[in-house]
């Protein structure tokens, strides 16, 4: 089992910047990919960002060159960095686990809200 508790969501004006954390617990070690997802109201879950074991990140068009995935394996959390902050990336974010049985977790989600 692995668990997950996002933070650091929040309100923010727009081109400002949040950090979110997720600190991950649990079967670490089955862990391959950690992404961020999103979901804004009356939208589908989407990927923003991911970074596998190995170090390689991804991230969503939308979101490029603005927000950074990163991880601290001594502290076992993800991060993400997101900068120039729009209204459209209001949303719950979550953070989420697959491991090497392609399971997913989740955890419990963040919101974040950009005001214009």
């Amino acid at each position: 089992q692995v668990q997950l508790v996002e933070s650091g969501g929040g309100l923010v004006q727009a081109g400002g910047s949040l950090r979110l954390s997720c600190a991950v617990s649990g079967t670490i070690d089955s862990i391959n990919v950690m992404s961020w997802y999103r979901q804004a109201p009356g939208k589908q879950r989407e990927v923003v960002a991911t970074i596998t074991s190995g170090d390689r990140t991804t991230y969503a068009d939308p979101v490029k060159a603005r927000f950074t995935i990163s991880r601290d394996n001594a502290k076992n959390t993800v991060y993400l960095q997101m900068n120039s902050l729009k209204p459209e990336d209001t949303a719950v974010y979550y953070c989420a686990a697959r491991n090497s049985w392609s399971r997913m977790y989740w955890g419990q989600g963040t919101q974040v809200t950009v005001s214009s």
